[in-house]
């Protein structure tokens, strides 16, 4: 399958999905609006003072959380490939006076038109498994990050993956086997919606993402899993302490997340 091909299969659903999510309870716009923060615990203490800080945010979606580290006072670009999200993100800049830049653009052909480089590149939850190729990701990741700058990934943990989506049995392999396309009824943040998108992901162990950025001498400084997810996203969770979702049922002691933090040498 072509570049081209699940680009726009992807782009298509993520268009449905972002005029979903832009107005369900789950993205808490009024809330977002009115100055909360959309940015969770887990990468906030990675974040720490980003004040005058260059960030980079891959993958943005609408731009809540590039948003949210402008209000922090990084100067922030924003990339998504859906030409939805990125018009939605700088309708969002505009009505809350926060400035923030957004790029349309797929991670891959990011650098045949976006040359500056950052402090911070900053991606996170549910954003590698629509990539096909680790490698891409990596050199395109490393290539943005300014020496003695650095990534922060936090990401589902790849063991979720392997589950259908009702998580009562294992389907899918963990490791990159090939594309898995999948049509849903409604979407992770409104179930009831009445969307069908389909979409092409892959599954990437572990092993992969580290290597990709071992790849590009980048030094791993960080390492961390989490036996919880901060977003009500997946059936069967429940919220077991506030902002701290866990599955009930087999998949209880499931990883749920993991952080990466990587390091350029400053040369």
């Amino acid at each position: 399958m072509s570049d081209h091909q699940y680009l726009e299969i992807n782009r298509k659903a993520w268009n449905e999905k972002t005029t979903v999510h832009i107005n369900s309870e789950f993205y808490g716009m009024k809330e977002f609006l009115a100055g909360k923060s959309s940015l969770k615990p887990i990468e906030l203490q990675l974040l720490g003072d980003i004040t005058g800080k260059k960030i980079l945010h891959l993958q943005c979606h609408f731009g809540q959380d590039t948003i949210s580290m402008a209000r922090m006072g990084a100067e922030v670009t924003g990339v998504d490939f859906s030409d939805e999200a990125i018009h939605l993100a700088r309708e969002l800049s505009q009505s809350t006076g926060v400035a923030a830049r957004f790029i349309q653009s797929d991670v891959y052909t990011l650098p045949d038109h976006h040359q500056e480089t950052y402090d911070i590149v900053f991606t996170t939850y549910g954003v590698l498994g629509w990539l096909p190729d680790m490698n891409r990701w990596g050199e395109v990741a490393a290539h943005y990050v300014k020496p003695g700058g650095k990534l922060i990934l936090v990401e589902f943990h790849p063991a979720v993956w392997m589950f259908d989506d009702d998580f009562s049995e294992l389907t899918y392999s963990y490791f990159n086997r090939g594309p898995i396309i999948e049509t849903e009824t409604g979407s992770y943040a409104d179930r009831t919606a009445d969307i069908q998108p389909t979409t092409i992901g892959w599954n990437h162990p572990l092993s992969d993402v580290f290597s990709s950025l071992l790849a590009q001498d980048m030094t791993i400084s960080h390492f961390g899993e989490y036996d919880y997810s901060p977003y009500n996203c997946l059936r069967h969770l429940e919220e077991t302490e506030p902002g701290k979702f866990r599955f009930t049922g087999p998949c209880k002691n499931l990883p749920m997340v993991y952080s990466i933090v990587a390091d350029k040498a400053n040369k």
